[in-house]
């Protein structure tokens, strides 16, 4: 679960730009500096980005953009400025979104929702909204989640096909996520796969024969989502628990918070409970087929498991930036920032400075820095859900090895097409029993 996602304005940005233009993409050294476009969804779907960002972060690393839709604009791709912003929120706030958005005072278009979320926020409100919520993944929780993650797990593997080929995103990474996230917030199981589908239309891009088609659909499916937890919430206000919404529901901070500000809350723990440990499943299976040695190393001293868990995350980067809005005229980088402009944090390129881990596009589950990694953020933002998160996927692969000798991807994956959810929305495999 990452404190990861939502926004105080429209998913629907200048993310967008590019997702209908079918014109191939160029290699990264042929277009002038000045022209690229970080925020390009294509750039992911056709996992394209690397060159990008590795020019972004030689050539400029703290880069200018200024679009009609969202105005200025700064891409950071380096490790050390990417961190330096995301611990200072004083200069760098949250309190505009975390996604790329409109400039500050633009009214929203036709069919957005104005929802607000407590990691589009800034100390004090933050932080008691945040306090609201964090018991659900203390520690002591977590020891009482691994047996029944645990049998989950095992339950899932046990049952998928023997030598034949099936979806790994659906049959296993959206499904134990799913059954995980149905848990946090004691949802009806029967209609677990429905926190999947408000999770994937939060940041989808609207296209013709899409996830959805127009940012109107996305209303109305998110305020049945609104209308499905106020039920929920009237029945805990009766009949509390230890889940999420019973904590929003009595804790002193958000009993009484507005119906668009409870949706933002909802969809912020939906997400960073579903796509984030999702991908890096599913990221894990890719990482350890393009390096397949890995797999081997990994076989031959499972104790590696904790570090490759890490590894992975950094590897992935499920989430591949968030956003900050400057409270006021500074300097990052030699470049001259203005009160108001958006600062775009990479995780996905400052995961792989070479400055920072050597040797970065690899894939090393001894890799001794891999803890290191910007996946889930520093500062007063940093994933609450991190330790979940670890759990899940070490308990993952502790169950694969205890019963697979492989799991062969069949054919490249296809990914999400978003510049913000590093994802993937199919991956074909084929495993083999011990």
């Amino acid at each position: 679960m990452s404190e990861s996602t939502a926004n105080t304005k429209p998913p629907l940005m200048p993310s967008a730009a590019g997702a209908e233009n079918k014109t191939p993409i160029p290699p990264a050294a042929e277009v002038p500096l000045e022209d690229i476009l970080p925020v390009n969804p294509r750039l992911f779907s056709e996992n394209r980005w690397q060159e990008y960002f590795e020019r972004l972060r030689a050539e400029d690393p703290v880069h200018f953009n200024e679009t009609e839709m969202a105005g200025r604009f700064w891409s950071l791709t380096r490790y050390e400025d990417i961190k330096h912003v995301d611990t200072t929120w004083s200069d760098f706030s949250s309190s505009n979104g975390i996604t790329l958005g409109f400039p500050v005072g633009t009214e929203l278009p036709e069919g957005a929702l104005n929802v607000s979320t407590f990691i589009a926020m800034d100390p004090p409100t933050h932080d008691v909204q945040r306090k609201t919520v964090t018991g659900v993944v203390a520690p002591r929780n977590l020891v009482n989640l691994e047996p029944l993650i645990r049998e989950r797990t095992r339950q899932v593997l046990d049952n998928l096909p023997v030598d034949e080929p099936f979806d790994w995103v659906d049959t296993v990474s959206i499904e134990l996520t799913t059954m995980m996230l149905a848990t946090l917030f004691d949802f009806p199981f029967e209609d677990r796969r429905k926190l999947t589908r408000w999770s994937d239309i939060t940041f989808a891009i609207p296209q013709p024969g899409g996830i959805i088609e127009s940012m109107e659909q996305r209303r109305d499916e998110l305020m049945e989502c609104l209308e499905y937890f106020m039920r929920l919430k009237a029945d805990r206000l009766e009949n509390p628990g230890d889940d999420l919404v019973s904590m929003l529901a009595h804790g002193a901070e958000t009993k009484d918070m507005p119906p668009m500000e409870y949706l933002g809350n909802l969809l912020l723990l939906i997400v960073g409970g579903n796509d984030t440990t999702r991908n890096t499943m599913s990221g894990s299976i890719y990482a350890l087929n393009t390096f397949p040695e890995q797999f081997q190393k990994l076989t031959a001293n499972p104790a590696l498991i904790p570090n490759m868990v890490a590894e992975v995350i950094r590897w992935q980067t499920p989430l591949a930036y968030m956003r900050r809005t400057a409270t006021r005229d500074c300097t990052l980088g030699g470049k001259s920032i203005l009160a108001g402009d958006q600062l775009l944090m990479w995780y996905v390129s400052g995961n792989r400075d070479a400055s920072v881990f050597e040797n970065a596009d690899a894939f090393d589950i001894s890799r001794t820095n891999a803890r290191q990694h910007l996946s889930f953020g520093f500062g007063i933002h940093r994933c609450m859900g991190n330790r979940l998160a670890e759990l899940q996927l070490r308990i993952l692969w502790e169950e694969i090895l205890a019963r697979f000798e492989s799991i062969e991807l069949l054919e490249e994956p296809t990914r999400t097409l978003s510049s913000f959810v590093k994802g993937y929305t199919s991956m074909p495999v084929r495993v083999t029993r011990k």
